[in-house]
């Protein structure tokens, strides 16, 4: 159906909770208009998304939009950032206000002027009949009710009247970066401020040394007046006047105490084992169909089965700049806020009621303003950091903390990635078509978000004195995409499909949300075995694929791929040339989100080395290209550091991988060439890039050293010492 089409609309999530127009607009005297959002940039460009999306539906220029930071003092509360859903939930909302804002203007004038609606139309933000200006939005806002709900029955503009949907336009924040402007928290400098930083034990459950800490204080009197170590339970900081003084003094504190570790009880070599054989939350996630009766064993008839187990690690997060976060403590009465925070978190409401929970405090004393950080790929350190921060804070008699985890905080104490294993069955007829699939997963859950839990999620409150308990990481229902689980149903026309679901329980390792969740690895096991299938029935694996998709926008994302890649001229081309490969992976995100399909060649000596990417996707409605292409490089050229060398490290009471010595990721010298090409389609609903290339790239890699070498690697990362294991189980 087009976009255009008339249809009943659906209330977009965010006008659920948010459903006023006052939540979202604020039109000012200057003629200026002030948007509002409660999704935050991360570096994927969203803010500027939105501000095209507004200054579309209003008809005013971009130069008078602005788009209004998250703050949870006057922003919608629109939960996370996350799940490449902030084009389709906030900005759908965005569309509906803006076009309902603009009805209401052309409707205070048509009962001016004594005409119909119809004979009126907008420029730049002034009202016009005809050729004659009629009254400006500055001049009508403040005759209208802002306070009624947004009406989506309000017709948006059509495309036809867009100007700047789906054209490359400059984005402010892009020269600001590139010319080096502070605009990021770890830039931020307040009157008064102070620094500080955390002390915490490299092990990941420990007690300290009550010893140790009399030696810490001793060593805490030597310090200028300025300096102040502090301590809580597990919790010790250190503040001082300048960052230091801080660090120099949190490194003497951590060479001084001592800690009794508890072991973690895992050993990194098993691990694919040992997930399959720990205490779990089981269930049956998804089944369709019924299961086929087969033909006699030995007939011509009967059905082949294969069966793979399939891997992914522990991995961090591993952004470039570590968490940050300011905080500040009012002591006057008179003041609405206790407690302020600046912090990079991907959802600052769901932190400010962590935060209230962990200092008792009504969520409306609390304050948290969002502040770009160096980027993130889910739920990292921000959180935490925050905490931290505001726990400081309230040693500081009035002044605001500012904290920075170094390197070692951030790998050891940042929510990591689950590890993961992932079994798939599939059954086959004589013509290889698919009978029956069965996907099982295990995992630990995959969010240990702020926000969704009686007690606080965040980590330095598991740590004092009298502390909140530790929670079990949880999958979200798969209403909202799921955990583990993400991407777990196959895209395939089989006669019967069954996924099973492990949530692994009471694991050492605190494990959250990593960019595409589950579907990382859900799809590196689905579509290796969707290889396996093809290379079985010695069918080219893209035809395969085709040959069991019924979805016409999955064929198209898939032609289009091959097309893009000259896929067979290629394929022929590695084929004559050792250790050179090519594969080809296709996932739908989510199986409701954006469609996406890879192909990877590689060249396979030592190591492996990913040359050419080529991706294909249909997002729906582009608002910018170029910035929906950077999303979509982005996540293959992340994927493809996941695929080939991430991993993280742990010895028996702790996480070791605390450095990039230690944990290496992808060089810009090895960054693959990267190909993209967005499907036009502007008739349908917008989907999220941000996503949608990361479990077809790991695949579509996967497949690729499949074809140059002839062997399976079923474990990831793909480094020289998987490779070796994976070519002496064949001989």
């Amino acid at each position: 159906m087009s976009a255009n089409a008339t249809a009943t609309p659906v209330l977009p999530a965010s006008l659920k909770t948010n459903p006023l127009l006052s939540q979202w607009l604020q039109f000012l005297p200057d003629g200026s208009v002030q948007v509002k959002t409660g999704k935050v940039e991360l570096g994927q460009g969203i803010l500027h998304a939105l501000k095209v999306l507004a200054a579309e539906e209003l008809c005013v220029s971009l130069a008078q939009v602005t788009l209004c930071e998250a703050d949870t003092a006057s922003g919608p509360d629109e939960g996370m950032t996350s799940g490449s859903l902030s084009i389709q939930d906030s900005g759908v909302a965005i569309r509906h206000a803006c076009a309902h804002a603009r009805h209401l203007f052309l409707q205070q004038c048509a009962q001016q002027q004594g005409c119909a609606i119809e004979e009126l139309h907008v420029l730049s933000g002034v009202v016009h009949k005809g050729t004659q200006r009629i009254a400006a939005y500055a001049d009508l806002a403040p005759l209208i009710n802002w306070q009624q709900a947004v009406d989506i029955e309000k017709t948006k503009l059509p495309s036809s009247a867009w100007q700047w949907v789906g054209h490359d336009l400059e984005r402010t924040d892009v020269r600001a970066l590139v010319e080096g402007e502070p605009i990021f928290i770890h830039d931020m400098v307040l009157p008064g401020m102070l620094h500080a930083r955390m002390v915490r034990s490299d092990a990941l459950h420990a007690t300290l040394d009550e010893s140790s800490w009399q030696a810490a204080q001793i060593l805490a009197q030597q310090w200028p007046s300025s300096s102040t170590l502090v301590r809580d339970g597990g919790l010790i900081g250190v503040l001082a006047a300048n960052e230091r003084d801080a660090n120099l003094h949190a490194q003497q504190v951590l060479q001084t105490l001592r800690w009794q570790a508890k072991p973690l009880g895992l050993n990194d070599s098993s691990l694919p084992q040992d997930l399959q054989t720990q205490t779990a939350d089981a269930q049956v996630f998804h089944t369709s169909g019924e299961p086929t009766t087969s033909a006699g064993a030995g007939t011509v008839d009967a059905p082949q089965t294969f069966s793979a187990t399939y891997f992914r690690p522990f991995l961090h997060h591993a952004s470039i700049g570590t968490s940050c976060a300011l905080a500040q403590w009012t002591s006057d009465s008179t003041q609405s806020t206790a407690l302020k925070v600046w912090s990079h978190s991907q959802g600052i409401f769901a932190l400010r009621r962590d935060l209230a929970l962990s200092f008792g405090l009504n969520d409306t004393l609390v304050q948290v303003k969002h502040v770009r950080g160096a980027g993130c790929y889910g739920h990292n350190g921000a959180d935490d950091v925050a905490f931290d921060a505001a726990w400081l804070a309230k040693h500081a008699n009035g002044r605001p903390v500012r904290v920075v985890w170094s390197r070692r905080d951030e790998m050891i104490w940042s929510p990591i990635a689950p590890a993961m294993t992932v079994r798939v069955t599939a059954k086959v007829d004589a013509q290889h078509q698919l009978l029956d699939w069965q996907q099982e997963v295990w995992s630990q859950g995959h969010s240990s978000r702020p926000g969704r839990a009686a007690t606080p999620a965040l980590l330095g409150s598991w740590q004092t004195e009298k502390p909140f308990p530790a929670l079990e990481p949880i999958n979200v229902a798969a209403a909202a995409g799921a955990g583990a689980e993400r991407n777990s149903v196959p895209p395939y026309r089989a006669s019967h499909i069954q996924v099973l679901a492990n949530r692994v329980l009471g694991w050492p390792m605190r494990t959250s949300a990593l960019r595409a969740l589950g579907a990382h690895a859900n799809v590196f096991a689905a579509e290796s075995m969707m290889d396996e299938l093809a290379h079985a029935s010695n069918t080219d694996p893209v035809a395969y694929r085709l040959s069991l998709l019924d979805d016409a926008r999955a064929r198209d994302v898939l032609q289009a791929v091959a097309d893009a890649s000259q896929w067979n001229a290629l394929r022929l081309q590695c084929q004559s040339q050792e250790g050179r490969g090519v594969g080809v992976a296709y996932a739908r995100y989510k199986g409701k989100g954006a469609y996406c399909a890879v192909v990877a060649q590689v060249h396979v000596t030592d190591v492996v080395c990913v040359e050419h990417l080529w991706v294909a996707a249909d997002v729906g409605l582009v608002v910018q290209p170029d910035g929906a292409k950077l999303q979509l490089e982005g996540g293959a050229i992340q994927s493809t550091s996941w695929a080939l060398k991430e991993a993280a490290q742990f010895d028996d009471t702790s996480i070791t991988s605390n450095d990039w010595e230690r944990y290496p990721i992808l060089r810009f010298s090895e960054v693959p060439q990267v190909h993209v090409q967005l499907m036009a389609r502007s008739d349908q609903p917008s989907l999220g890039a941000g996503e949608a290339a990361q479990g077809p790239t790991t695949a579509a890699i996967a497949n690729a050293v499949f074809h140059a070498l002839g062997v399976r690697v079923h474990r990831l990362p793909l480094t020289p010492e998987a490779l070796t294991q994976a070519i002496n189980a064949l001989a």
